[in-house]
């Protein structure tokens, strides 16, 4: 049988697929490799029958300078198959992808989220949500063929066509679920300051907290793009945040990274709250009762008191949903999702202040800077305040860079082999000085909390070859001594 299958189109290219759906280098992602990508998606939903022909498929995008080249080839496979595109222009991930679940049609999401401007990806929603691993592994299976005088030797379309008209609908349906949401006046009286940088998400935000009564103050807009990474801040963002807030009085200061799916909030002091600790607040505003979250988020979740159930997965969002649908599917109530780098996901209807709130079982961004802000009007109480009330525990994560894949695998998984907690343990060892260990957790790499009640974690990347460590102390400041203390360690094991 001919044509390309997935695996040999990830070796030959060089692009990356899996559940977040494909990454690579810009020029490695030629019209070609997108072309094939989006057929292999397509071709499975049409053979399951999720999909039929003639069927509408929305594709949106980011602010990348890739990304408008790499919808166009989006688009003209989507039209290759028979069905009909609509192009939904530079909007926010989690609103393209509501868009979908709405009206049951297959959306495509042209980003590199977080990641810098060389590379980009193409994320991939069904009619009922984000792609999971038995998706992933029926696509891999997926066989392409297409005419090939349609590219040219580099791989690029030979007629590249222009974008089609931007249908507005799917920005405004979701700019509508927050505005409905919320009560009209909420946000009067603050001043909250948007730092807009490059996200798709800027004039969205701004938009819907003016629309809410803030006072908004637009801040940092860059027409170049800017890779920020909501879980780990660069230092000239941690900088920008004090001085903002300082110069400007204001009394939040919130962004999205670049698809607007990982939120960004800071209090009135300029200090960014961590991804894990703003879902926890979400959760407490939104009147969860079930709570899942990767096993690297914050232990103050359990501590708190605030839910009837949570639950503990591997890091990432896929990992994530199925928890959800499993503990919904087995009566649980309530159920939302967050993940350590803030992305919030909604598996079931919710009522904050008695009115519906739809679900949205994808990361998104503005459920939780709006959830916060409107906890804190609640409150009376200004955002540090909020923070203060949960229980004092402290999250860090660091990652040694150019750490061979195969290194990092082998130096984890020797804390598994044989007597996996008398391994692990004697491992735990060659981290001088840390006390001694007092229960392991194998769900997602190796962690060790520690007698002292610190938490050590080590996790191979799945997605680059890094070697990952996360901490979690009672303080900020011994957190962030203890990331620096194990990184240094782990620095070694590559000698």
């Amino acid at each position: 049988m001919g044509g390309m299958t997935v695996s040999g189109l990830m070796d030959g290219s060089g692009v990356g697929f899996g559940t977040s759906g494909v990454r690579g280098l810009v020029s490695a992602m030629s019209d070609r490799v997108c072309y094939l990508y989006t057929m292999a998606f397509l071709q499975y939903l049409l053979g399951q029958g999720v999909i039929g022909a003639g069927d509408r498929v929305a594709v949106a995008g980011d602010r990348r300078a890739s990304t408008p080249r790499i919808a166009a080839a989006v688009i003209a496979a989507i039209r290759a198959m028979g069905l009909r595109p609509v192009y939904c222009g530079l909007i926010p991930s989690p609103a393209v992808a509501l868009f979908g679940l709405e009206q049951s049609i297959a959306t495509v999401m042209v980003t590199g989220s977080h990641i810098p401007d060389d590379r980009n990806g193409i994320k991939f929603n069904t009619p009922a949500g984000e792609i999971l691993k038995p998706d992933e592994e029926a696509i891999r299976r997926q066989r392409m063929a297409s005419d090939p005088s349609l590219f040219d030797e580099r791989g690029n379309l030979r007629a590249p066509q222009a974008l089609p008209v931007i249908d507005g609908a799917a920005r405004a349906a979701y700019l509508d679920r927050y505005m409905a949401l919320f009560p009209a006046g909420l946000l009067a009286g603050l001043r909250v300051g948007v730092y807009e940088h490059s996200s798709v998400c800027r004039d969205l935000l701004g938009e819907l907290l003016g629309g809410l009564g803030a006072e908004v103050v637009r801040l940092g807009r860059s027409e170049r793009f800017i890779p920020v990474d909501t879980e780990a801040i660069r230092t000239e963002d941690v900088a920008l945040a004090l001085e903002w807030t300082r110069e400007r009085r204001l009394d939040a200061l919130v962004s999205t990274d670049g698809d607007g799916d990982r939120p960004l909030v800071g209090d009135e002091r300029g200090v960014w709250l961590r991804g894990d600790v703003a879902g926890i607040l979400t959760a407490q505003y939104l009147g969860a009762r079930t709570v899942v979250t990767p096993v690297s988020s914050n232990s103050a979740l359990e501590r708190c008191g605030l839910f009837g159930r949570t639950e503990r997965t591997r890091i990432g969002s896929p990992f994530v949903i199925e928890a959800m649908q499993r503990l919904q599917a087995a009566g649980a109530e309530r159920v939302v999702g967050y993940e350590a780098n803030g992305g919030f996901l909604q598996q079931t209807p919710l009522e904050p202040a008695g009115r519906v709130l739809t679900p949205l079982p994808t990361r998104d961004a503005l459920i939780v800077i709006l959830a916060i802000l409107a906890l804190s009007r609640q409150r009376g109480q200004p955002l540090s305040a909020l923070v203060a009330a949960l229980p004092g525990r402290h999250t860090h994560s660091g990652r040694v860079k150019a750490f061979p894949a195969a290194l990092s695998r082998e130096r984890v998984g020797a804390m598994r082999s044989g007597q996996a907690d008398t391994d692990a343990r004697a491992f735990a060892r060659t981290f001088p000085g840390l006390a001694p260990v007092a229960a392991i957790d194998y769900t997602d790499g190796v962690r060790f909390r520690l007698d002292n009640d610190e938490i050590v974690h080590l996790r191979p990347s799945g997605n680059a070859p890094e070697l990952r460590c996360y901490t979690e102390a009672g303080s900020v400041e011994r957190a962030h001594a203890l990331s620096v203390f194990c990184l240094g360690v782990m620095e070694g094991w590559k000698d």
